[in-house]
């Protein structure tokens, strides 16, 4: 059956002009724009607070703690009902129930992000830890609003394209104002129009709960669930383990805060935007589990440049080509990993709760597995430190292997045209 799904992604991949094209559809183009309001919450309360808290003489026990800080990535599951089911007052009658909460969620993530402004970690790291955790409860719930939008906005045929615009809008929405980018998105996906309409007659109370038990219910009926939740938390663990502490490891041999601003900002950039449009054209050209099997592949080899870059120390040559490597990697991964568990939403009255549960799970490895990373890289040292992180992406790869040979992906792949 896989050997007959490949065959078939075969004889069907896109030409050039194809490919291309689709980048420039308009669903495509607004998913692209709602990437810039994305990107700046998670570099907040991740890398960029990493270097904080570096600087500020905080121990590496400490840092590598402050992962928690991202707990309402792995909890939104249980808040995205009420955006499935609830309208914000005044904000919905005038924008419509997704536009709605994009904005709710964006004031509130002004707010926390000029809180956490505020803070000092060289005064005490519980403030920070509180701004933090502030900034990513306002980033997550618009992540959910987000994430509803692209999949039910998109055609299958595009969900691949739209991810990989969105990345690399992500990533440089980490630069520029996102403000704008909100009022981009001119109606409601029909999808969502059509399960509010549904819904009309029925009480805020019970739209909730059948928000909630629906998508959890419809989720865990189906064949090889509970081996399917299992990838998607181990999928990205390889670099989850790895990202909470490469740029504590990059001061530590000795590079300013400018160097690594100036490499991440610069070829990590371009390598990110690079590597997400690679994962769309990799999506779009195989089938979706020859797709993961390269990205994780990938993404857990480019682990090894770091530890090599341990044992160069300071030299900025190979610094620059490891963070090229894992930044390009990394954006493959991803694309390719969104467009797995896009295929897995399909239900308009769930569309959000589904998939919030399911990024909520892959964030468990990035904040609850990797907040012992500080204490791991203490006791190894840095080179095994990173050796083990790309171990860490093989138990993904096992699961994977199962979920290709027991035919789970038979009825997800996207349409290719």
């Amino acid at each position: 059956m896989a050997v007959r799904s490949d065959a078939r992604a075969t004889a069907a991949r896109p030409s050039l002009t194809e490919t291309v094209a689709v980048y420039l559809k308009p669903r495509v183009l607004v998913i692209m724009f709602l990437g810039f309001s994305s990107g700046l919450p998670l570099a907040l309360s991740g890398s960029t607070l990493l270097v904080w808290m570096t600087e500020a003489g905080v121990n590496l026990g400490t840092i590598g703690l402050f992962a928690l800080v991202g707990t309402p990535y792995t909890i939104k599951f249980l808040w995205a009902p009420l955006i499935d089911a609830l309208d914000v007052p005044l904000l919905t009658r005038r924008f419509g129930r997704r536009r709605g909460w994009l904005l709710l969620s964006q004031f509130l993530l002004m707010a926390a992000i000029v809180f956490l402004g505020l803070c000092d970690p060289s005064v005490s790291p519980l403030p920070v830890a509180i701004g933090a955790f502030l900034v990513a409860t306002a980033s997550a719930t618009q992540d959910i609003v987000v994430d509803a939008f692209r999949v039910e906005s998109l055609d299958e045929s595009e969900q691949a394209a739209g991810m990989a615009s969105y990345v690399a809008a992500y990533r440089i929405g980490m630069l520029v104002s996102t403000a704008g980018a909100l009022f981009l998105v001119a109606h409601e996906p029909e999808k969502s129009a059509n399960a509010v309409a549904a819904q009309a007659r029925e009480s805020s109370l019970q739209r909730v709960i059948e928000a909630a038990v629906g998508a959890f219910s419809e989720f865990l009926t189906r064949d090889l669930a509970l081996v399917a939740l299992a990838f998607v938390i181990l999928f990205k663990f390889t670099d989850a383990l790895s990202g909470a502490m490469t740029a504590p490891f990059v001061i530590d041999l000795g590079f300013s805060r400018n160097e690594y601003a100036t490499i991440i900002k610069g070829v990590g950039l371009a390598a990110t935007l690079i590597g997400g449009f690679a994962g769309g054209s990799l999506a779009r050209a195989f089938s979706l589990p020859v797709s993961l099997w390269i990205g994780g592949l990938a993404q857990g080899l480019a682990n090894l440049a770091f530890s090599w870059q341990a044992v160069l120390g300071h030299d900025a040559a190979w610094l620059t080509f490891a963070i090229i490597a894992e930044n390009f990697t990394s954006a493959i991964g991803t694309v390719i990993f969104v467009a797995y568990l896009s295929a897995l939403c399909r239900n308009p009255l769930h569309t959000a709760t589904q998939y919030a549960l399911l990024t909520a799970l892959a964030a468990f490895g990035r904040t609850y597995l990797s907040s012992a990373a500080g204490f791991i890289a203490a006791a190894t040292g840095w080179a095994w430190f990173f050796a083990i992180c790309a171990g860490a992406g093989l138990p993904a790869l096992l699961l994977l292997a199962l979920l290709q040979h027991r035919g789970h992906f038979d009825g997800l792949a996207p349409a290719k045209n």
